[in-house]
């Protein structure tokens, strides 16, 4: 038996595989179910004892032997095809796939573009946060809510430090770094802590802006996003509702009028054809003040808004968690033609 398995061993080695037929011819007469090297383990059995030892390694190593030629030889005819070889090498070559920008990306992507048209710059900054840049200097009382377990994912043993809450914390460390005028967008990944659902995630995307000069004014800031609201929903049509934040004083929530022509309007927009999109205000003197910004000389407004809540309306996706399933079916219908 063990020369038999020497025997094979030799045979092996002197084969040449010259194609793809060839290859299959070669498996299936060694490597497969009913093949050689088969057989001769089911005839392992039969081996006297004092000689199984040196019958098993001998067999194992032909069967090594034998995936090995099996293996390169198909390796080799791949490379072979794709490199022409044994070929027409004028043939086309092999097509290659487009990836997909995401969604997000593309959405954020966009409005970063229209508000640089106007001046603004891309700021950026950490994503874990002291409680000064995230809460303090943006004027959260001691007693927020937001501050709270709830709201707040903090980092273990250390109280002071949380992962940030809005990227608003990125322009605290802008008006501190720089003198106005300061005008900047901070684009990036928030943290809160939240229940997961159709329509709320525990990890999402703002972009927010900011503007300080003298005598800046509520009446500017309403131009600006009357501005993006054509640029970006081809809508100018906005309004202004009263609301509140601990950083800007006045505040206000906008909608844009997206209007109420088929299902998907009355849908989006709950019957009512305004569409939220953003909260908004004029920065409060406080916040200038703790940012080493004198509110006596100068004024200014910020914005801000979610960048998951536009995508969704604007390629009507109705789970937020497919943004972050890594699902190729969702990605693939985001590919766009060269």
């Amino acid at each position: 038996m063990l020369e038999k398995v020497q025997h094979l061993h030799t045979e092996i080695e002197a084969v040449t595989l010259q194609n793809k037929d060839e290859a299959e011819q070669f498996r299936l007469q060694y490597l497969s179910k009913k093949g050689t090297i088969q057989d001769l383990f089911k005839a392992f059995r039969e081996v006297p004892a004092e000689e199984k030892k040196a019958f098993g390694a001998a067999l194992n190593s032909l069967k090594q032997l034998a995936e090995d030629k099996h293996k390169s030889a198909l390796e080799g005819f791949e490379s072979d095809a794709i490199s022409g070889v044994n070929g027409d090498i004028t043939r086309p070559g092999l097509g290659a796939e487009f990836g997909a920008i995401h969604p997000i990306n593309a959405i954020k992507d966009e409005i970063v573009d229209i508000f640089k048209r106007i001046g603004f710059n891309v700021s950026t900054g950490p994503e874990i946060e002291d409680d000064w840049h995230n809460f303090t200097a943006l004027n959260f009382p001691e007693e927020h809510p937001a501050r709270d377990m709830q709201d707040t994912f903090f980092v273990q043993r250390h109280p002071d430090w949380a992962l940030r809450t809005h990227t608003s914390s990125v322009q605290v460390r802008a008006m501190e770094n720089n003198t106005p005028p300061i005008r900047t967008i901070s684009p990036g990944r928030v943290f809160r802590n939240e229940a997961i659902s159709a329509r709320s995630h525990c990890i999402f995307h703002q972009i927010e802006g900011l503007y300080i000069d003298k005598d800046v004014s509520f009446a500017d800031l309403k131009q600006v996003l009357m501005y993006f609201a054509q640029e970006f929903f081809g809508k100018a049509k906005i309004r202004m509702r009263p609301s509140y934040f601990p950083f800007t004083e006045p505040s206000a929530e906008v909608d844009v009028y997206w209007g109420l022509e088929n299902e998907i309007d009355y849908k989006i927009t709950k019957g009512t054809g305004w569409l939220e999109v953003m909260g908004c205000g004029m920065v409060d003197p406080n916040v200038l003040k703790a940012s080493g910004i004198d509110p006596e000389v100068y004024t200014g407004y910020a914005f801000g808004m979610g960048i998951e809540r536009i995508a969704m309306n604007r390629y009507q996706i109705p789970d937020i968690r497919l943004f972050t399933e890594n699902d190729v079916r969702f990605l693939e219908q985001f590919k766009t033609g060269l």
